[in-house]
């Protein structure tokens, strides 16, 4: 086959930015088959493979690639499904550019290969031609428990289902998807998709358990007595947090976690048909500057507002939102308040948002993160006029196994004390995704949910001998 030797990638169509700023429809359009073959007559098809060693789950990427460059589109998406459970959903929101795109040959003079966008045409080509999975599972009648269905709980249900095992995910929500139904917003990532995917884990035999918050309901030690031979948690971060300055208890202030529930999770954005109303608000102020950053500015225009800031205490180049996604907040017209910093939040006579004293910051030396400290900027305050904050500057692990489980040990910060096979300080309880590491990435739960999944299988067969 004729190679491709292009420096750019094959452009993804874009809805367009007055428009979609006005609805929830998904903001990128995906390639058709013809720009499908093209992008993959990009890949070089490496023997050393430098970009499977990027991806957390191990995509077999050049194998799948070479499939599209074939036309052989339902085996290239079967060849991504033997390690990914979840590719419609990875297609899209994985940050492949710091990952299997990061380590791509083709980047090092252009554009590297579009390997998210080729495996999420290779998913939407099988939902929309009715794929059906004819993998073979034979049971072995040992029961496993997963809490949290969110990528890290969902990409161990799958792998634990593939090796036979009966596989229950307690879910603590009415609805099964964790952050990929709450956290990411519909423009971004469908919930058909999400149901979809989930949708396939069932028809392998997982059993998912919603409204049951363990640690409320069961405890680990009474999952254990009911026959689970081993645990995986995989409950999330689901814990905002906050900046603790004053006007933080004012009317109109969110945390980011309660702004995107509402609109995601509880469709506040399609009212009066749901009955979750958002207030309407005229000038928002979002703080922060990671994804769920972008997802509230983003959500917030979408819902009406007329002006939305982003406001970040260092420089865009220190952001660490995905480049696509800032590129797609500027074109909707969100400004960016780079090098501020809130101080306080200000309130009217009845409680509610008048506006947000910002300071101005430079960039100091690097801190422990390996960025540049911000350093206020003395008698620099200004107010900005708002009517709404929300604060996105992060989530941590909720606390409920930790106090219902003492034994469970934990880090200082929340997060669970988990080996790097995932095991805890349980024998048989195992970790893994944001309620190990804090908010990361869905990619990053999901290889914890695999590699814990692998860890789990070899204790089992052990723990039989």
């Amino acid at each position: 086959m004729k190679k491709n030797m292009s420096l750019t990638k094959v452009a993804m169509p874009e809805r367009d930015p007055k428009e979609r700023s006005t609805n929830f429809e998904e903001v990128a359009m995906g390639y058709t088959e013809e720009m499908a073959l093209e992008e993959a007559a990009r890949c070089l098809s490496c023997k050393n493979m430098p970009c499977v060693s990027g991806c957390p789950v191990n995509v077999k990427i050049p194998e799948f690639i070479a499939l599209v460059q074939e036309g052989k589109f339902i085996e290239a998406y079967e060849k991504i499904k033997e390690t990914n459970s979840l590719p419609a959903i990875c297609g899209r929101v994985c940050p492949q550019e710091n990952q299997c795109e990061g380590k791509c040959v083709r980047g090092i003079k252009g554009q590297p290969v579009g390997i998210g966008r080729l495996e999420r045409f290779c998913a939407d080509y099988a939902m929309t031609h009715g794929y059906e999975s004819k993998q073979e599972i034979v049971k072995n009648g040992r029961k496993v428990a997963i809490i949290g269905s969110g990528p890290a709980g969902l990409s161990c249900a799958g792998d634990m289902a593939k090796k036979g095992y009966d596989v229950t995910i307690f879910e603590a929500f009415h609805v099964a998807g964790g952050v990929l139904q709450y956290g990411i917003p519909q423009f971004r990532l469908p919930k058909e998709l999400v149901n979809a995917e989930i949708k396939g884990l069932e028809k392998m035999g997982v059993k998912i358990e919603k409204n049951m918050v363990i640690g409320k309901i069961f405890s680990l030690e009474e999952l254990k007595k009911d026959g689970y031979e081993a645990i995986f948690i995989g409950s999330g971060a689901g814990l905002p947090s906050f900046m603790h300055i004053p006007g933080e208890n004012l009317n109109g202030v969110y945390s980011a976690n309660e702004f995107l529930t509402r609109i995601n999770l509880m469709k506040a954005y399609k009212f009066p048909e749901y009955d979750t109303p958002i207030k309407p608000y005229h000038t928002v102020a979002v703080v922060g500057g990671g994804n769920v950053a972008m997802d509230a500015a983003r959500c917030a225009k979408r819902l009406g507002a007329e002006k939305v800031y982003i406001i970040y205490r260092r420089s865009e180049e220190e952001m660490p939102a995905r480049l696509e996604e800032v590129h797609h907040a500027k074109e909707e017209g969100i400004e960016f308040r780079l090098l501020e910093n809130p101080v306080e939040i200000l309130g009217d006579e009845k409680g509610n948002v008048t506006g947000i004293k910002n300071i101005k910051m430079q960039l100091g030396e690097p801190d422990a993160s390996g960025r540049r400290r911000p350093v206020p900027m003395e008698g620099s305050e200004y107010v900005l006029d708002v009517d709404a904050v929300v604060i996105a500057i992060g989530q941590s692990p909720n606390p409920l196994l930790k106090h219902s489980t003492p034994e469970l040990k934990t880090k200082p910060w929340g997060g669970i004390e988990a080996d790097e096979t995932g095991l805890t300080s349980i024998e048989g309880v195992y970790a893994g995704g944001d309620a190990v590491t804090g908010a990361a990435t869905v990619i990053l739960a999901m290889g914890a949910g695999k590699k814990a999944a692998e860890a789990m299988d070899a204790y089992l067969q052990n723990k039989s001998l």
